[in-house]
């Protein structure tokens, strides 16, 4: 089986009817996932951007994801992944971009988010992007039979 070319995934708009696959994604990459009921809630919201990613080889498949929300002239990205067969080859940034592309088009002119203090990856991926810690939230990070963590908070100015 050859591997996929990343350089032709597709980043498409997401809504509420994708809420399965965003659950079913989310599950492989959170250690409390949100459901299927989670994410038709927060997709149905009107001030609610969504991406895919998916790729074309061998067969369509989606393995990647981000959510946002937009509040007047602010945004917030509330879940982003890739799945783990397909970290590390640019998708994570391909998706932010997507959401930052959509926020500025909605006269946005900040882009927030949380990450674990220890994600060290994902704190790369958006210092990499110009996203600069302003903040941290301590304890927001809930781990099942672990001390909570605490969480960075990022902000971009678009």
């Amino acid at each position: 089986m050859s591997s996929p070319d990343y350089r032709h995934t597709s980043i498409l708009w997401a809504g509420p009817e994708h809420a399965a696959d965003l659950a079913v994604m989310h599950a492989q990459l959170f250690p409390q996932p949100w459901d299927k009921a989670a994410f038709e809630t927060l997709l149905s919201h009107p001030g609610s951007i969504a991406f895919l990613a998916r790729i074309a080889t061998p067969q369509p498949q989606t393995i990647g994801f981000v959510l946002a929300q937009m509040a007047a002239d602010e945004a917030e990205i509330l879940t982003l992944g890739v799945i783990p067969a397909h970290q590390r080859h640019g998708l994570g940034v391909k998706l932010v971009e997507a959401i930052c592309r959509a926020a500025r088009k909605s006269e946005v002119r900040k882009l927030f988010l949380e990450v674990a203090q220890s994600n060290a990856a994902a704190r790369g991926l958006y210092g990499k992007l110009g996203f600069e810690v302003v903040g941290e939230r301590k304890g927001y990070y809930e781990k099942p039979g672990a001390e909570a963590e605490t969480a960075s908070v990022m902000a971009l100015k678009l």
